[in-house]
């Protein structure tokens, strides 16, 4: 079980510190976009597959946001992360994603509108 928390630990501050690798002008261009898509995706204050989905509902927080990571961890510098990890061990709140917030928000829309579509003739 301490593996486990010191796990989710790490994760949550990999996702500050590519909140703020997005945000800093020394991250290359395509870290940006992706530190930026992951960060918001795994701050948004919903997630695209529900957690009360059995199995499902948890796939995107034990796949999606660590692979995503993972990807982003390839193309930063590792002395550039290691000032974003330490930067993001010292911030006190977590911040929220509205972004991630609307493209959530825009899936779910656009999945419901092409189901309404094959439902009504």
């Amino acid at each position: 079980m301490g593996r486990l928390a010191d796990w989710a630990g790490t994760l949550k501050r990999d996702v500050l510190a590519l909140w703020l690798a997005a945000r800093d002008k020394r991250t290359p261009l395509a870290a940006k976009l992706l530190a930026g898509g992951v960060a918001a995706y795994a701050l948004s204050p919903i997630d695209l597959i529900p957690d009360f989905i059995p199995v499902l509902g948890l796939l995107d927080d034990v796949l999606i946001v660590p692979a995503g990571i993972w990807l982003v961890l390839r193309i930063i510098p590792e002395p550039l992360m290691a000032e974003f990890r330490t930067r993001a061990g010292e911030l006190a709140d977590k911040p929220r994603s509205t972004a991630g917030l609307v493209f959530v928000l825009a899936i779910w829309l656009a999945a419901a509108a092409a189901l309404g579509m094959l439902l009504v003739p």
